[in-house]
């Protein structure tokens, strides 16, 4: 017999021996959907925290359904929606918007599969933190998770309203919850908000960790939160505690990949190799990271389709080909309205420049036989026709993203800048607003429109539609223009006034109809309610 033969088997023979002296590997562990995860040791508790960071991005993602961006736009004030995909259609075509809505569904989904998986943390390292994990550690990891979770039902309550406030992991199927009311779940997300900021880092604390949440983010959502329930006076302050940190600054001077271009300081924040912190951004509050996967593995989540969804398809015109300069392969599911495009922008606004909304198309194929044509290489792509709508429609720049070795751009590969300093000096000027600080809002104000090379303003233009407009030209493309919406109440009537006839001409496909005051939340899905046979889970108003 061969040795090697040999000792394999007297290996497995004592193993079996071995086995054999014991039975406890008869004893069942019965597990199912609801059993818990055990965390024994950092690791376990960082893995399950990048997990809800993976869960952030399929927000941006949703399996590539490119609708989905639309959803947050379309029906609004500020885009029309010139190709829509479906899940959009019942947000801007509202009298077919129904109880089993995808977009509902989906929201609902996503938002509490977070509360769950931060509940799993948040309560593990609270009742049996592992021995391994110092104190300090172990406050830092739960304010992480207490971001997520107050980050959740924020969005949560935006939506829906008061909904079921789930505190523990759930550890068997239940079908009897109610919704609690709006207060309690403002209450929750308060406490945990005042832990988050308490315990999480400060970003220069550790810079490699960059991607991560730290203490000034959980500010900037805690002045989002005291805005929503009314109560500006503590918005404010949480404002200043972020522009008063030292940590960021506008940008005001060109910075970064494209420095040497023609640009500008505005411009700079939304190039590939800028967004981030470490790259020479210096109003990142939060970004998040975003890797072609086939370059980084587990770079993404999905293929984010926000270059598709916002930049022109002038690819689909003759003598015209995808580039750089151009912001790549774009299909417009949506389009600027014409308000943004031609009434909201002064003169000199570097918000309005060519090299954030492109606005001139030229011929760029050198490959195109221009004999047959009536035009040649370089002259303009004339404004003409359907062309107009989502072929040379002026579109943003600041999802633009171009890679020579995939010019078809099948997923836009840049980060996600999910909070910046700009947004804090609006939600302070609306905190100053509604308190009556008209002067001090003007003045707010006027630190961006001076940093945009916009006509300062004064105390009299200062109301809450003004804030609104204002976040229109600093963040159009960026914010979830439906969410700020449904948070001031405004989503009806800037709807209505901003984005319908009197912004003429609106295709008829393209133009909202049946919007009412209740669709200020969105409705209760309706498989929740069914399947929850044991109380009653109420639906919105209206629905």
């Amino acid at each position: 017999m061969n040795i090697k033969y040999k000792i394999l088997v007297s290996l497995f023979s004592l193993n079996l021996l071995l086995v054999s002296c014991s039975d406890d590997f008869l004893d069942e562990e019965i597990r199912s959907d609801f059993t818990p995860e055990t965390l024994n040791d950092e690791l376990g508790y960082q893995a399950q925290i990048i997990g809800l960071y993976q869960m952030l991005s399929t927000w941006q993602t949703r399996s590539n359904e490119q609708g989905w961006l639309a959803v947050w736009q379309a029906g609004t004030d500020i885009v029309w929606p010139t190709q829509p995909q479906g899940v959009e259609v019942p947000w801007f075509k509202y009298n077919q918007l129904n109880t089993d809505d995808s977009a509902a569904n989906q929201s609902w989904e996503l938002w509490y599969n977070m509360v769950e998986n931060t509940n799993s943390i948040i309560y593990s390292i609270e009742n049996n933190p592992p021995e391994t994990i110092s104190t300090e550690k172990q406050n830092a990891i739960n304010a992480e998770a207490r971001f997520f979770r107050a980050l959740a039902y924020n969005n949560l309550a935006t939506l829906f309203g008061g909904v079921p406030l789930i505190l523990e992991p759930v550890t068997e199927a239940r079908f009897d919850y109610t919704r609690n009311p709006i207060e309690e779940i403002n209450k929750q997300i308060a406490i945990d908000l005042e832990y988050a900021t308490a315990n999480l880092n400060d970003p220069s604390v550790s810079p490699q960790l960059e991607s991560r949440v730290n203490k000034y983010v959980a500010n900037q959502l805690f002045a989002e939160y005291y805005l929503r329930i009314g109560d500006p006076e503590n918005a404010e302050k949480q404002a200043n505690i972020i522009l008063n940190s030292g940590e960021y600054s506008l940008v005001k001077s060109r910075y970064g990949v494209k420095a040497s271009e023609p640009g500008t300081p505005f411009s700079d924040m939304f190039l590939k190799g800028n967004q981030r912190r470490s790259e020479g951004n210096t109003e990142a509050i939060w970004v998040l990271e975003n890797e072609n996967p086939a370059e980084v593995r587990g770079g993404a989540s999905g293929y984010p389709q926000h270059r598709r969804v916002w930049g022109a398809g002038y690819h689909n015109i003759n003598g015209m080909v995808p580039a750089d300069s151009l912001g790549g392969r774009g299909l417009s599911r949506i389009r600027l309205n014409n308000w943004v495009l031609y009434d909201l922008y002064d003169d000199g606004d570097m918000r309005n420049s060519q090299f954030s909304i492109k606005r001139n198309l030229y011929y760029n194929d050198p490959n195109f036989d221009y004999s047959k044509v009536d035009f040649d290489y370089g002259d303009p792509v004339p404004y003409t026709g359907i062309d107009t709508l989502f072929r040379i429609n002026p579109y943003t720049l600041k999802w633009g993203q171009f890679d020579p070795n995939d010019v078809f751009g099948y997923g836009m590969w840049k980060d996600f800048i999910l909070m910046r300093l700009g947004e804090t000096y609006l939600l302070k000027a609306e905190a100053q607003v509604l308190q009556g600080k008209t002067i001090e809002a003007a003045e707010t104000i006027n630190a961006l429109r001076e940093r945009a090379g916009a006509p300062l303003v004064n105390a009299s233009q200062m109301d809450l539609d003004f804030i609104l407009d204002e976040r229109v030209r600093e963040l159009i493309g960026e914010e979830n223009r439906r969410m700020t919406l449904m948070r001031t109440k405004m989503l009806v009537e800037r709807a209505t006034r901003l984005n319908t006839g009197n912004m003429a001409p609106v295709p008829q496909q393209m133009t909202i109809e049946g919007i009412q005051e209740h669709h200020e939340l969105f409705p209760i899905p309706l498989r929740e309610i069914q399947l929850n046979k044991d109380a009653v889970l109420e639906q919105n108003p209206g629905y």
